[in-house]
């Protein structure tokens, strides 16, 4: 950010974006206002310090809002991990009690053995 005095009268050059990948230069005369768009078709006009002040509240809260959200992402990247030690542990016994009923039902047709008439 850069602090100006009255006496400091030479306007700013800045590069500025119209679009995505569009850029322009332009010259910024000293001024004491700025506007900021608000959203919702709204433009204010704010004193500097007023909207240095604005601008500073609006960054502290979406630090906040940024660090809830990667809090909350972490939480669920555990939980997804829990999920799918649970279901490899499903398959697994899955697994165990088909080979199971599997031997059981080889073992009953072993004892039967061949019918006597062949």
């Amino acid at each position: 950010m850069i602090v100006r005095t009255q006496a400091d009268a030479d306007p700013i050059e800045t590069t500025f974006e119209l679009n995505d990948t569009l850029y322009a230069k332009a010259e910024v005369p000293h001024t004491d206002e700025v506007y900021l768009w608000l959203g919702a078709n709204v433009m204010l006009a704010y004193p500097i310090p007023e909207a240095e002040q604005l601008l500073k509240s609006k960054l502290d809260t979406a630090k906040k809002s940024l660090e809830t959200c990667e809090e909350d992402m972490e939480f669920l990247r555990e939980q997804i991990t829990t999920l799918e030690v649970a279901f490899a542990r499903v398959y697994n016994w899955d697994v165990a009690q088909r080979r199971k009923e599997r031997e059981a039902g080889e073992s009953i047709e072993g004892r039967k053995g061949p019918s006597p008439n062949g």
